[in-house]
């Protein structure tokens, strides 16, 4: 299995203060109202406001893995290559699983930049879907509430429209998954849930939808959806997942399904670190001077 990119142990885990005399480059407005970017391609999608619960304010760490640390922002670059071009030639995939053998792996993080990276395409959009009802986090590192989402529509049958949600970055979606079911597994494994993945995946043929799941080893219908979208991209912690349980994983979604591993929480060595870093300070540099 080809291991597609690894974020690093500092970037994912210990990010410090933003300092506020270099804001970031994506629009992260606070306390605002947003407004839909593009109201005919998105019309009766979500309205686009904030509602109760929201700040607007994305999770630090998000901010500064997508506008500060080249490495990050470049594995995930990395990783949407892979998708839109397979080396095996086939159609790329429009609906990606992220999951984790084991929870606290970093999967949301890794969906949310997933999401990010797809957006910043010149004709690509992308829905990013919390599946992860017990332990929802996605809509928070964008700033939005969880209080309506995914189990509005599988539960009390909520038009689908009325839940997607505009983020402040353009071309991204959330789907939140709403208040925490007692039976999240019925409901995930429902038909109603295969049905919206297949409307989703053909409702706009330029949008990647990425459906962050439950660890597998904690929920049984995260294998069931894996069975359902067109991929799975597979997150490993360090130094969390054993190496029996991550062939096992592969081996129950199937090998052909797996679109990549993200190796998380790595800490690169001395020589890496110095390599790389100073490959982005001269490609930073360059385009500086070219701007000039």
């Amino acid at each position: 299995m080809e291991k597609i990119s690894e974020t690093s142990e500092k970037e994912s885990q210990s990010f410090e203060p933003i300092k506020k005399h270099n804001p970031p480059r994506v629009p992260v407005p606070i306390q605002k109202t947003l407004v839909p970017d593009h109201p005919e391609k998105n019309a009766g999608e979500g309205n686009g406001l904030m509602v109760e619960g929201d700040s607007g304010k994305w999770d630090n760490r998000l901010v500064r893995a997508v506008n500060f640390s080249g490495e990050v922002a470049e594995s995930f670059r990395v990783l949407r290559s892979k998708i839109l071009r397979p080396q095996d030639g086939s159609k790329a995939a429009k609906t990606i699983m992220v999951a984790s053998v084991l929870p606290r792996e970093g999967k949301s993080f890794v969906a949310a930049n997933l999401g990010v990276a797809l957006a910043q395409c010149v004709d690509q959009y992308s829905l990013l879907v919390d599946c992860d009802l017990r332990l929802p986090s996605l809509a928070g590192l964008f700033g939005m509430s969880q209080r309506r989402g995914l189990v509005d529509y599988l539960k009390n049958k909520t038009d689908i429209s009325t839940l997607i949600r505009k983020t402040s970055m353009e071309k991204l979606s959330i789907l939140a998954s709403g208040v925490p079911p007692a039976n999240p597994a019925e409901l995930l494994g429902s038909t109603r849930m295969h049905k919206l993945i297949e409307e989703l995946s053909s409702r706009y043929p330029d949008r990647f939808v990425i459906f962050d799941s439950p660890p597998l080893r904690v929920a049984s219908e995260s294998m069931i959806l894996a069975q359902v979208v067109d991929g799975v991209v597979l997150v490993v912690r360090h130094g969390v997942s054993t190496r029996a349980l991550i062939e096992q994983a592969i081996v129950d979604i199937g090998k052909q399904k797996i679109i990549g591993v993200v190796f998380n929480g790595h800490e690169s060595n001395f020589i890496t670190s110095r390599l790389i870093n100073k490959s982005y300070a001269f490609y930073g540099d360059y385009y500086r001077k070219k701007a000039q």
